[in-house]
């Protein structure tokens, strides 16, 4: 499957939980046991959607830090919940390099989200990438 399909699926658990889907486990459920997969890429869905969840309003006040001339709530569903998983990556998975993090979310942004989600998603996920690397060097 693949890192990019266990992101891709994550996304569509995550959609399900931000439009009131609250059985959080039962979603992943019903998307990543549908299909067989390997055990490795349903471990890292699961432990992106987990950590993106556990952590959704870390993460959105991060977002919103580093928005400039966007309101968090005009930006589209899709959009925001790529920039939850790109951002959690980012913060929470030291073991993915950040360029990989910020190029997985812009190319899945590509796909699903709107004509400018790819070059939205790079401009907040970098500056967030920025104000973490500062933040580590001081």
């Amino acid at each position: 499957m693949g890192r990019r399909l266990a992101r891709e699926l994550a996304l569509k658990v995550l959609y399900r939980y931000e439009e009131g889907d609250a059985d959080l486990q039962g979603a992943m459920k019903s998307v990543l046991e549908t299909k067989v997969y390997y055990k490795n890429d349903k471990d890292f869905s699961k432990m992106l959607i987990e950590r993106t969840v556990e952590n959704i309003k870390k993460i959105d006040k991060e977002i919103i830090n580093v928005l400039q001339n966007w309101e968090y709530d005009r930006i589209s569903v899709v959009d925001k919940i790529i920039l939850r998983m790109g951002a959690c990556e980012l913060i929470y998975f030291d073991d993915i390099p950040s360029q990989i993090s910020i190029n997985e979310a812009i190319e899945i942004g590509k796909k699903y989200g709107g004509i400018e989600s790819g070059r939205f998603i790079n401009g907040v996920l970098d500056a967030i990438r920025k104000c973490h690397e500062s933040s580590d060097n001081q």
